[in-house]
């Protein structure tokens, strides 16, 4: 990759940042820069994102969108936030988030060994000591895994999320939905009656304009 590639990267993801009303710190904007850089070159020989994603359309759709779960999160550090990502792929949102915010701890998820192997080396090349990879299906996972959020942004759509990690839930666990106004709308209307909407934020990304809302779900209190 090109000086100016990565010079490209660098600047809409600050914009980016910028545009959408969070903060990471520079060194931590270093890291998903060259994260970014790493991604496309590995994209190459393996499947993590379209081939014909261009550089402006990774920065909003992968980066800066898992970025908008800071807003959930960030009020947790203090309190130990541990994230749970099922289905991560090449770590949307998780591992951007454990970069973010390196005094979160993150467990990803993922059953795809090519996709284990570029977490991994990731890992490995920005030098995070705050995030493990479990090669894995959620249904094989330690069923005494403590967490205090749960998320996944596509493994499956939100109400079967939501029976998929109730267990969780049950245990006090916070379920972070990323939405459509679509899902939104079809959710609001079958959410289990066992669980409340504990928070909501809604936010629109820079560059396309898209829609998104961030749902916290918890169990209800009896």
């Amino acid at each position: 990759m090109t000086n100016r590639e990565s010079g490209r990267i660098a600047e809409l993801l600050d914009q980016g940042l910028r545009q959408i009303g969070l903060t990471v710190g520079r060194e931590q904007q270093r890291q998903l820069s060259r994260y970014a850089e790493e991604l496309l070159r590995w994209n190459r020989r393996i499947n993590l994102v379209a081939r014909k994603t261009g550089t402006q359309e990774l920065v909003e759709k992968h980066f800066l969108d898992s970025l908008t779960l800071l807003s959930v999160l960030d009020p947790a550090l203090e309190e130990g936030a541990h994230l749970l990502d099922i289905g991560t792929g090449a770590g949307f949102p998780g591992l951007v988030l454990a970069v973010a915010r390196p005094q979160l701890m993150v467990t990803l998820v993922e059953p795809r060994q090519k996709r284990v192997s570029f977490l991994r080396h990731i890992i490995r090349t920005l030098g995070l000591h705050n995030v493990t990879v479990q090669c894995a299906r959620f249904e094989e996972l330690n069923a005494a895994i403590a967490v205090t959020h749960v998320t996944s942004r596509a493994l499956t759509e939100p109400s079967a999320f939501l029976r998929m990690v109730q267990g969780l839930l049950s245990d006090g666990a916070r379920a972070i939905l990323m939405l459509s106004p679509a899902q939104e709308k079809q959710l609001g209307q079958h959410l289990p009656p066992d669980l409340q909407v504990a928070s909501s934020f809604a936010y629109r990304l820079p560059w396309s304009g898209a829609g998104r809302t961030l749902w916290t779900v918890q169990k209800k209190e009896e």
